[in-house]
This record gives structure tokens, sequence and C-alpha cells, in this order.
């Protein structure tokens, strides 16, 4: 019985980080658009949240005018997204800001400031996007 509960709860915790509504046939890798994927499990924590929340939102403020520029949230757990989440060799959360093939992972960042400093986390995805519009 132990074993059983422990395995439940291992379960619980190992899946505690994920939702989405964006679909990967929605999703082409255009070489001429800088891509910005918040990818995550079907429930996500209070900090998984806090990294889409301040991806999408500086997305959409930061980059309004650059129809070159987009927010991408990708469930991992969908199977329609499992090519996107191969490609990117993701197996948990990730925040990944790519234009073709230029691709930068900022996952340890996003983590490590989207509750406490979320400016630092929207700076740095607006540096990194905009390296890539140049």
């Amino acid at each position: 019985m132990k074993k059983v509960t422990l395995f439940l709860i291992f379960i619980a915790i190992f899946t505690a980080c994920g939702q989405s509504n964006k679909k990967a046939e929605q999703v082409i890798t255009d070489p001429d658009i800088v891509s910005v994927y918040y990818f995550h499990g079907k429930q996500r924590c209070k900090t998984c949240i806090a990294v889409g929340d301040v991806a999408r939102e500086t997305v959409e403020k930061a980059f309004a005018n650059n129809n070159n520029v987009r927010f991408v949230e990708i469930n991992t757990s969908e199977k329609a997204n499992e090519a996107l989440v191969e490609k990117y060799e993701v197996t948990w959360n990730a925040l990944i800001i790519a234009k073709g093939e230029n691709a930068v992972e900022i996952t340890d960042q996003a983590f490590a400031t989207a509750v406490e400093n979320p400016q630092a986390l929207e700076n740095l995805i607006k540096d990194e996007v905009s390296k890539r519009l140049e």
C-alpha cells in the first residue's frame, strides 16, 4: 500500500506543472519569425504560470506592432505538439526564443526571476528577441 501511495504522490508532483490552447499545427517554424515558445505540461505551478504570463505580456506589449514576433504556448502533454517538443528536446518546462535555427533557451533565468523579479525576465526576453530581429 505504501508503494502505491508513494507512486501516486510522485505522479502528482511530477505532473504538477501544465495547460495550453495552441496546437502544433498552428506552430510552423518560419525563418523570418521570432517565436517565443513557452512549453509546459498539463498542470502548472505558480512559477510556471508566471513565466508564461510574463513572456506573453512582454511579447504583446513590447512587440505589438511587429508581425515578425509571436508568443506561442505549447502544452507538452498534447500529442499534436510532439514534433516541436522533440525538435527543442523539451523534457519538462521551457522558455525558448527562436528564429529559424537560431534559438536560445532561457528557462533557468525565467524560473529564477518570473515571480520575484519579472522585470528582469521581461528585459531578457526583449534583448533576446531584439538580437534575432537584427
